[in-house]
């Protein structure tokens, strides 16, 4: 997919970039000028003739410049780099490029994503992201949007960034599908943008979607988040956004956090859309309808859905709902509600933002709870969001965590795998998606780990697969990783993954008080430790430091505790 190839010229010291297009190849440049000089420009040639050139004047932040090739052959495309930044360049073919994806022909150090040979797990060709947004299938494919930076490594004005898959699992990067307002896209001084949001499918037999987010945009008075919505008819362009919801409700005393609208059916036909905010007492989740069938307007308020209040003054987050165990119409139906709490501390372990699971009816207005779990005992499965595919519900989230987060470095990262939802036994089990089968290469081994010794990982991405003797039985199995102590143990306290890193503060304990699994599946990756505990019933996501992945493993435990032990080599 990524083709690039820079060079010195001997033309004025340009710099160029080389790539063979075809006739027709779009071209999508971001490119900056260097303060107090000439503009920045970039000179397009194909077999040697001009084809056209872009060029901006805006010295503080990379400007996105749009080109069309009439003419395919060998392309060049050329700037100083004494007065001309280029941050991103890209191509494709807009009539295939659902099937075919983005050609990446250049991206800067700062914000190249590194190589992580053998990884299977989601992440951006370039540059920073977070939050899985508009997580759907349209148009026959799944499309996974998420909030992104193009343009360094780091948080700055969101983006939504864009990918397609057929299983979950293989992704192919599409053109950047949103962009900051003119205002904020002008400035890289992290005040805001499109922040995170959903999508629904057009209706009827219309072709394409629509999606809702929150403009956010700092010390702007009075509300600093209001909720768009757009469309898209060809799932890759997006159409002028409108404001649907220019403020908050009023006379809750709510502060100015409004943000993540998660627009789904409810029981009552209605479209109903979940929106995140906080009160001086804790998280609150706020409800809206509209009797509009496109969903484009009229949007009402009813009232607080749900509240969250043990953790303090925390803003409930990424909301989504969706039925569980039965048609949305179904008064028997048992509905999930997820949200993530931030700034949350569990006092007893001293994990931070936690992502909370609440299983109830819920009638279009009311949600009657029946239980609550935790989504993730290792918290870094964050800003988790769902949809009913053809299947049942499936969900994905990023895997990361906002306490890794520092001014100071650079964090690219990952989403979890995607996972099934279901009700087992009164409890909410996220097993990941059936398909990750078809990612194993190759049996490691399926003798040594279970007689004791020390097993190879080579490149780290493997699965590891326990099966307990009796539900509950204690081991110990230690991962050999370059920059932390990491292991996955099970004993009397429950479930956990014992972490911790070198000159660092003390860890949080991440661990599923009193579980007892009889099946443990872990998932090692560069970058990421993933535990699925009897078919997801407990589920842990933990991100590593650094892109290295876990290169050896051993496994501990009484005689007799664990009757089989695998792994796979996986890969894409």
């Amino acid at each position: 997919m990524t083709s690039q190839a820079s060079s010195p010229s001997d033309e004025a010291r340009l710099e160029t970039i080389s790539a063979v297009l075809p006739a027709g190849t779009t071209i999508h440049a971001w490119l900056k000028a260097s303060h107090g000089g000439a503009p920045a420009r970039l000179t397009a040639h194909v077999d040697g003739g001009l084809a056209g050139a872009v060029e901006t004047s805006n010295p503080d932040e990379f400007a996105f410049r749009p080109l069309t090739l009439e003419r395919g052959g060998e392309a060049a495309f050329s700037y100083n780099p004494a007065t001309t930044q280029v941050s991103v360049l890209y191509a494709f073919l807009e009539p295939r490029v659902l099937e075919e994806g983005i050609r990446l022909l250049h991206a800067r150090p700062a914000n190249a994503t590194p190589e992580v040979p053998g990884s299977y797990h989601f992440r951006p060709p370039f540059g920073w992201m977070n939050d899985p947004n508009g997580f759907g299938r349209f148009g026959g494919k799944l499309h996974l949007f998420y909030q992104h930076y193009p343009h360094s490594l780091r948080w700055n004005n969101m983006h939504w960034g864009h990918a397609v898959s057929k299983d979950y699992l293989r992704w192919t990067h599409l053109p950047i599908f949103l962009f900051p307002s003119d205002e904020l896209a002008a400035r890289a001084d992290g005040r805001g943008g499109a922040f995170s949001g959903s999508a629904i499918a057009l209706p009827g037999d219309e072709a394409g979607l629509r999606i809702f987010f929150t403009e956010h945009m700092k010390d702007r008075e009075p509300e600093e988040q209001v909720q768009f919505t757009a469309t898209s008819r060809d799932l890759v362009n997006v159409e002028p956004a409108s404001l649907i919801l220019p403020a908050r409700p009023t006379g809750l005393g709510l502060t100015t956090d409004f943000r993540d609208p998660y627009v789904f059916s409810g029981p009552d036909g209605k479209w109903k859309m979940l929106l995140g905010t906080r009160d001086r007492e804790g998280g609150v989740i706020l409800l809206y309808e509209t009797d509009d069938p496109a969903a484009a307007a009229g949007w009402t308020f009813l009232g607080t859905l749900h509240r969250e209040n043990r953790f303090g003054m925390t803003a409930a987050e990424c909301p989504c709902m969706l039925p569980l165990d039965g048609p949305a119409n179904d008064p028997a139906t048992r509905w999930a509600l997820i949200f993530g709490l931030l700034t949350s501390r569990d006092p007893a372990t001293g994990r931070r933002n936690m992502t909370l699971a609440t299983v109830g009816r819920f009638d279009g207005r009311g949600f009657s709870v029946e239980f609550e779990q935790e989504l993730d005992f290792g918290t870094d499965a964050y800003a988790f969001q769902a949809f009913v595919d053809e299947g049942g519900p499936v969900g994905i989230a990023w895997l990361a965590n906002w306490t890794d987060i520092s001014k100071e470095i650079d964090m690219p990262t990952a989403m979890t795998l995607p996972r099934r939802l279901a009700l087992q036994s009164d409890a909410l089990i996220t097993p990941p998606v059936s398909g990750v089968e078809s990612l194993r290469r190759r049996q490691l081994d399926a003798k040594a780990l279970l007689d004791g010794r020390t097993v190879d990982l080579a490149n780290g991405s493997v699965e590891i697969l326990l099966t307990l003797r009796q539900a509950g039985n204690a081991f110990r199995l230690d991962l050999e990783h370059p920059e932390a102590t990491v292991a996955v143990q099970l004993n009397d306290d429950g479930l956990s993954i014992p972490f911790s890193v070198a000159n660092t503060k003390a860890s949080p304990r991440y661990i599923a008080a009193g579980a007892r699994p009889s099946t443990i599946r872990i998932f090692l990756d560069a970058g990421s430790i993933e535990v699925f505990a009897d078919d997801g019933r407990w589920t842990g996501t933990k991100r590593l430091p650094g892109f290295k992945g876990v290169s050896a493993v051993r496994l501990t435990a009484p005689e007799g505790n664990i009757i089989a032990a695998e792994i796979w080599q996986l890969g894409l």
